[in-house]
């Protein structure tokens, strides 16, 4: 069993990986102790808000002997290179989603995990989200009954500026598409909620952002090995802001839609013999400037590890878990060739 404090490094220091750093400084079980970056206005940065070391190369940053676990928050064509070499480091490893963007990439992730005998946990923040956690509760203790239907609709707004102000958003290789990037949480939830996919068809359309290497709008049908069917309506071309991100799922007792812009409101109920209790307020969402992204619950992924490692706890999700989601898109993608 491990001793506390958990000591934390970072891998890019991005809106996302500054994310990890405020918690991880904000927890009281927990230090950040090093960050990399290749940018040096990012180092600068860091230095300037935490007592840390900056380094450039990661790989010597993982040299170091009191670093627990490595937080990998850079582009997602490099999360798996990254967090198998941390791996051979002997680090732990907090990957944010999507885990990759191959499954290949992610079972060797896993293996390298397995075999260097560290865990690997995958950010999946939305989980957290009250009516979410909610819905799954009542889900699993039968209240809902057998599901019928699942309906996921995510209208989300990235205008031109949020691609051509980045070297890799956008790109087959670094980002890996709409699906990874930005739909990634949403699949991971109907995944939660509806279980194995047998079988799915996508179409998906590029018409507002030529700049990108695939598309901006799709529609994805899905049946589930439990019967159940579900449909997934996605764009990343709203207008001016994000519209909308909801789950709707009809079931044998009962019918619920979690909703507004990021997950955050339970907006219909009727649910036979239940009332859903009155739920904790929603987090606001990560505000990443000209955009914004998911809820942000990172305090309770970065408490989850640290429970998984100084008291024994299970993770909130697992590397099996989020290697789900990239088969399922990665699937996705293969249809669209």
């Amino acid at each position: 069993m491990m001793k506390e404090p958990i000591n934390f490094a970072i891998i890019g220091f991005g809106r996302i990986g500054a994310r990890h750093a405020q918690r991880i400084h904000e927890n009281p079980t927990a230090r950040l102790v090093a960050v990399c970056d290749q940018k040096n206005t990012r180092l600068s940065e860091v230095s300037s808000l935490y007592d840390v070391d900056p380094y450039s190369n990661y790989q010597n940053m993982l040299q170091r002997d009191d670093i627990d676990v490595v937080c990998v928050c850079t582009p997602n064509g490099l999360h798996a290179e990254m967090a198998i070499a941390a791996a051979q480091a002997g680090k732990h490893i907090l990957c944010e989603k999507p885990m990759a963007i191959h499954v290949a990439e992610g079972k060797q992730m896993i293996e390298a995990a397995e075999t260097n005998g560290v865990h690997l946990f995958v950010v999946k923040q939305n989980r957290y989200n009250p009516p979410i956690a909610k819905v799954k509760e009542i889900l699993s203790q039968g209240i809902l009954g057998r599901i019928f239907m699942l309906v996921i609709n995510v209208y989300w707004n990235r205008n031109d500026d949020y691609y051509d102000d980045s070297d890799w958003k956008g790109t087959k290789a670094l980002d890996g598409g709409t699906l990874y990037t930005q739909m990634s949480h949403f699949i991971d939830l109907m995944l939660w909620f509806g279980g194995e996919v047998e079988h799915l068809d996508i179409v998906g359309t590029q018409r507002q952002h030529h700049q990108i290497e695939f598309e901006d709008n799709g529609v994805i049908l899905t049946k589930f090995t439990n019967g159940a069917i579900g449909s997934f309506n996605y764009t990343v071309c709203a207008e001016q802001q994000n519209m909308e991100g909801s789950i709707t799922i009809i079931a044998e007792k009962g019918t619920v839609k979690v909703g507004g812009q990021y997950l955050n409101t339970l907006e219909y109920e009727a649910i036979r013999d239940y009332k859903i209790p009155d739920l904790e307020a929603s987090r606001p969402a990560n505000d990443y400037g000209k955009y914004r992204g998911s809820m942000s619950n990172h305090d309770k992924v970065i408490q989850n590890v640290i429970d998984v490692l100084l008291n024994n706890q299970q993770p909130h999700v697992t590397a099996l878990e989020a290697l789900k989601t990239v088969e399922f898109i990665e699937t996705c993608y293969q249809q669209l060739q």
